[in-house]
Order: structure tokens, then C-alpha cells, then sequence
């Protein structure tokens, strides 16, 4: 049986229940990671599907899990889904309302209400949320050494001139000794860090905190994305993630039976990575006017041409769940080839880089050693 689900960007959503707005004294304070996290939905989906192909009813399933639950917050959000269901809700509709589920649930769970396959459908969402929790994990491993040394250099850079180089500049003004350009420079950079160091530290710190308030701003979204995609290795890595979580949730909905259109509105609901969305949203408008899909992701650089040759290929042979699913695969594969490939690159770079920047000091503060000694001399 084939669930449609029609006019999905009209469709207005359910209004949040009264149980969740609580005061602000009485919200969980999260330090670390949000309540119910990518983590936390991979287990909490997993564990529900093997419940449910046990047997067991969905009531008591959610009672379980909701007892596993470490977070008071997420016990908090499963005890509301289960008082939602002893009304007579759904649980594509108890979850509709809870603000850690986006549409794409809501959709995904509704489809397997309708069909039957609640517990197929829940096991997909744990599969999705695992190669999402898993991309995470190798972007974070690929890039956690490289930042580190890359924060190092600038600490030693930073200690160097704020430090170092005023010692050497007192010795330079006492022996009046006449100083290269380089020398100068370099005394000149100490002399703004001294003065403005602070400023520059404060300024950061700021942006730093607020990075949430900023990615809720459309702009502040498309300018980072695209700085992003241009960076070199980085860039490269980062669309592999987007195309694998792409091909991987296009490949879920296709099997549900969720039309194409349909398809493409909730991934791209789903997916918070600004060039992919705008690409889906030309994507969406383009197949409504009647073109292909192969047709309409040819018209973007985002998309691979491998990508764009093997939906030609699904849709001629109708093998649109398959395909994708051998793509997403390959990207996945991609993934965790790039990442090792990414932090074994990185790593001599910079390095190169903080020798490069450490000389430049040295260098610049050994030139007029060498011309008084040899005054001196």
C-alpha cells in the first residue's frame, strides 16, 4: 500500500502541547549536547523496532525505553508521547509535537502506521541516525588533530609576540641598532596584539557563544555553508557527508513508497546544509514542471555526475530504492576513506605552516643580532 502524502509544505503543523511550556527555571540546563540528540534517536529507534518485532505493545515499548533514559528531559518527552497514545493518538502525532522530532519522523512514522510496517519503518530511522551519528564521528575525527595543532601554533605565535618579541625589541631600542623591514613588521604586530589583544580575544569569545543565535540567520547560514564547500580537502569531504545522508534518506522514503516530490520536501526539511537545500528546492520546482529527477540534479554542481547517471538509470529501469541504496554505500565508503585521507593530508600542512610562521619571528628577530654582534665584533 502507497501513503501520498500531498501538499506537505501547506500542511500546517500541530501546535505544541501546553505540557511543554514550562517555565525557564524549570528547563533542564543542557551543557553538553542538546536533549535527545542524533544519539539518542539512533537508540531510542533501534530499541523500538526490536521491541516492536517482538512483539511487545507500543505503549509498554516506549514505557521501557522512556525507563533506560539517563536525561530527565528525554524521559519527560517520552512519558508526554505515552500520555498522547493513552489518549488515542497516533505516534506519528504524539511525536509531532515535541520539538526534538522533525517532520521527516513524523512523516516517516505515519507512513508505517498506515502500512503497517511501523516496526520496518522505525528500524530505518535507527539506520539513518546511525550513519548520521557514524559521518559525524569520522568529520570529527578527521578534523580534531589538525585543530589542535593548528590551535597550538597560534598560542606559541601568540605567546611569541606578546612575549617574546618585546624583549628583543627593548634590546634593539638600547643598542640603537638600525632594523630591517621584517624586524619592524614584526615589532609593529606585537605592538597592535599588545594593544588590541584583548579586544581581538573578546570579539571571538563573543562570536564563539553566540554561534546559535547566528545560524538561525538565513545569511550568516549561506555565507558559512558556501565558505565551507570552498575550502580545499574540507569542502570535498563535507558534500561526500551531505550526499551520502541525502542518497541514504531518499533511499528510506522510496522504500515506504513516498513519491519523488514527496521525497525530495522532506530530505530537504530534514538536511540543515544550506547548498544542499536550495539545490532540492530548484529540484522540487523543476519536477513539478514536468522534468526528471536525473534531469533537474544535472542542473547543479552539487550534485556528481555518477549521481545523476545512475538515477537516469533507476528511472529507466524503475530501480529508484536500489540505486540509491548502492549509492549511498559508495558514499558512505567515501566517507570514511576521505576522512583518513583528510586528517593524514592536514596534518603536514600545518605543520609546514606553524614552521613557517615560527621562522618568520626567529628570523626577524636574529637579523639584527647578527648585524650587532658584528658591530660589536
Amino acid at each position: 500500500m502507497a501513503f501520498k502524502l500531498d501538499n506537505i509544505p501547506q500542511q500546517k503543523t500541530a501546535p505544541k502541547s501546553d505540557k511543554n511550556s514550562v517555565s525557564f527555571l524549570q528547563k533542564e540546563i543542557t551543557l553538553f549536547g542538546s536533549p535527545f540528540s542524533n544519539k539518542v534517536k539512533e537508540d531510542f529507534y533501534t530499541e523500538l523496532s526490536v521491541l516492536l518485532k517482538a512483539g511487545v505493545n507500543l505503549k509498554v515499548a516506549l514505557e521501557l525505553i522512556q525507563n533506560s533514559q539517563k536525561k530527565k528531559q528525554n524521559k519527560d518527552t517520552l512519558n508526554f508521547i505515552s500520555e498522547d497514545l493513552i489518549s488515542g493518538q497516533s505516534l506519528s502525532n504524539a511525536i509531532q509535537v515535541q520539538k526534538p522530532f522533525t517532520d521527516y519522523e513524523y512523516y516517516s512514522l505515519r507512513i508505517g502506521e498506515e502500512t503497517g510496517t511501523l516496526g520496518q519503518v522505525t528500524e530505518q530511522l535507527g539506520d539513518f541516525y546511525a550513519r548520521k551519528n557514524e559521518q559525524r564521528r569520522n568529520l570529527i575525527n578527521a578534523l580534531t588533530y589538525p585543530i589542535i595543532i593548528l590551535t597550538t601554533a597560534v598560542l606559541v605565535v601568540a605567546f611569541m609576540l606578546q612575549f617574546v618579541v618585546p624583549m628583543f625589541e627593548d634590546i634593539f631600542r638600547q643598542q640603537n641598532v638600525e632594523l630591517p623591514a621584517i624586524t619592524k613588521f614584526i615589532i609593529k604586530l606585537s605592538g597592535l596584539m599588545k594593544d588590541y589583544g584583548w579586544i581581538v580575544l573578546t570579539i571571538i569569545a563573543v562570536l564563539l557563544f553566540s554561534k546559535r543565535l547566528f545560524n538561525k540567520k538565513q545569511g550568516y547560514k549561506r555565507f558559512k555553508d558556501n565558505l565551507i564547500l570552498k575550502l580545499p580537502f574540507i569542502g570535498s569531504f563535507v558534500k561526500t557527508v551531505y550526499l551520502s545522508q541525502f542518497t541514504q534518506a531518499v533511499s528510506l522514503l522510496t522504500a515506504s513508497k513516498v513519491p519523488v516530490v514527496n521525497s525530495i520536501q522532506l530530505v530537504k526539511q530534514m538536511i540543515d546544509f544550506y547548498p544542499l537545500q536550495s539545490a532540492l528546492e530548484q529540484v522540487e520546482q523543476d519536477i513539478l514542471k514536468g522534468k526528471s529527477l536525473s534531469q533537474s540534479l544535472s542542473e547543479h554542481h552539487f550534485f556528481d555526475d555518477k549521481m545523476i547517471a545512475l538515477v537516469k538509470v533507476s528511472e529507466e529501469t524503475n530501480q529508484t530504492e536500489y540505486i540509491f541504496d548502492r549509492l549511498n554505500k559508495q558514499y558512505n565508503t567515501q566517507v570514511q576513506q576521505q576522512s583518513k585521507m583528510l586528517s593524514t593530508l592536514m596534518e603536514p600542512f600545518i605543520i609546514l605552516f606553524v614552521g613557517i610562521l615560527v621562522g618568520v619571528i626567529l628570523i626577524a628577530m636574529y637579523l639584527p643580532m647578527f648585524k650587532l654582534s658584528s658591530v660589536i665584533g
